[in-house]
């Protein structure tokens, strides 16, 4: 039974605050080793800005604050890629929206929280919007709910999809879920590119929903009742729910791709066991290796390369197909390593900051080339790193991707800022562009090859984008 997505964003869960961060581009640690930080920016000179670290796994979490709330507004204007250049009135009133809506939805709002005037000066009007916050008092739990409500929606503001507030709830223990991943999702996020039908790509080994019967390929007719797609456009609601950890049980109505067949199957949420990330390689067609890359965690290109020197150990191989369909990205400098394995002397990305001064990325030299010829493999869950990957692959005509385009979820690399009640806030300070300059966020790469999984692929067990593949390698 496939599990690569599903399985995969198990394993990040599982691995505490610091892997939940993969998606924003850290660096995830390789298994079995300690957590590394990337490089951080300084912080700003006030003392109550946010303080750049390591994030720890387990952290001790006190309320947040209007303390708190006042390091993500400095961190945010201090260190983000945007900050620089943004009007601070734009974070504030974010954030005072978010605040006034969560109000309404519990059913507290009050006559006097009104906007504050806004002067143009950072610390009187931050002082002004803190002001009317606090004129609401509010239980321990409400109170938390409200001052979250304001991070995330001065995170929200900034429009970057790597920018993220992680403050894992109390009792979080593990991963949790029903153990799927559809074809609509890019892990947890829509995909705005989804098209009909919805169907299961994924199935995590004994999870609720591989013990309900759920089976990659079968198409989603409903859930609890309700169409995944309204008028062509898939349902947010219906991801949010496939991609919960935890609630009521969910009804599924699902339809045998080959058969036709409906069925109606009840899954509840519960713990899930998938495996650690780690790349893994086999022999197909008789002399291909074929190395599967989960993600670019650390350690992960020597991983790589280790793999392919195993398979060639045994057999004299013609070429390489390395499959980063699914991949959650990771760091940067994995890429550069396993990119010089193919390429020397090459610029593969650009890093570059709101007025568009660009460092150029380059190919790890001191990495062997590998001297195979060499097939890509992608989808619609590539991201971030992955992202990355693919396009200096394309860009500097390194071997023909296979598949799909990619997610284009690679805003750039996010460094981690550790805040005072136990909480991490990671945002990138520069953005990602192509070997080329070109823009890879929200366009992704696209497929030389298009070779799109379908429900009865998946349910038959075949595998379009690697025969392809194979055939590219004759």
């Amino acid at each position: 039974m496939r599990g690569r997505s599903a399985k995969r964003r198990a394993a990040v869960a599982s691995a505490g605050v610091a892997s939940a961060l993969l998606l924003s581009g850290w660096a995830a640690p390789a298994a079995g080793q300690p957590a590394q930080a990337p490089a951080v920016r300084a912080a700003a000179s006030t003392a109550d800005a946010c303080t750049p670290g390591q994030p720890p796994e387990s952290p001790e979490l006190k309320p947040t604050t209007p303390e708190t709330l006042e390091q993500v507004y400095r961190c945010i204007l201090a260190n983000s890629y945007a900050g620089s250049a943004m009007d601070h009135r734009d974070l504030l009133a974010a954030g005072f929206a978010a605040f006034t809506q969560e109000l309404h939805r519990r059913g507290i709002d009050q006559a006097d929280v009104t906007t504050p005037p806004m002067s143009g000066d950072r610390d009187r009007d931050w002082q002004a919007f803190i002001d009317v916050y606090e004129r609401v008092e509010a239980d321990g739990d409400v109170q938390q709910a409200l001052a979250a409500a304001v991070v995330n929606g001065m995170v929200a503001s900034l429009d970057d999809n790597h920018a993220k507030w992680v403050r894992p709830e109390p009792g979080e223990d593990g991963p949790r879920g029903l153990g799927i991943s559809v074809s609509g999702a890019r892990r947890t996020n829509l995909d705005p590119a989804a098209t009909e039908p919805l169907f299961v790509t994924e199935v995590i080994g004994d999870s609720p929903a591989a013990r309900s019967g759920v089976r990659p390929g079968d198409v989603i007719v409903s859930v609890d009742g309700a169409p995944p797609f309204l008028g062509g456009t898939l349902s947010e609601g219906v991801i949010s729910r496939l991609s919960a950890t935890d609630g009521e049980p969910v009804r599924l109505t699902l339809r045998d791709p080959a058969s036709g067949r409906e069925r109606t199957v009840s899954v509840e949420f519960g713990p899930l066991d998938p495996p650690p990330l780690k790349a893994s390689g086999k022999v197909v067609d008789g002399d291909v290796g074929y190395v599967e890359l989960p993600g670019f965690y650390r350690g992960s290109a020597d991983d790589t390369l280790a793999e392919v020197e195993r398979l060639r150990a045994d057999k004299e191989l013609r070429g390489l197909v390395l499959d980063l369909r699914g991949n959650i990205g990771g760091g940067t400098n994995e890429v550069s390593r396993l990119l010089g394995a193919f390429a020397h002397g090459k610029i593969t990305s650009y890093q570059c900051d709101v007025h568009d001064e660009c460092t150029a990325t380059r190919t790890d030299d001191s990495v062997p080339l590998l001297g195979l010829p060499l097939v890509v493999l992608i989808d619609r869950a590539c991201v971030s790193a992955g992202d990355d990957f693919s396009a200096a692959v394309k860009g500097l005509g390194i071997a023909p991707l296979v598949g799909t385009r990619t997610a284009g979820f690679v805003a750039g690399s996010a460094m981690t800022y550790l805040l005072n009640d136990g909480s991490v806030l990671a945002m990138p300070s520069l953005h990602h562009r192509g070997p080329h300059g070109e823009l890879i966020n929200t366009i992704g790469v696209p497929a030389d090859h298009q070779a799109p999984m379908t429900p009865r692929d998946l349910s038959a067990g075949r595998d379009p984008a690697l025969a392809k593949a194979l055939t590219l390698l004759k």
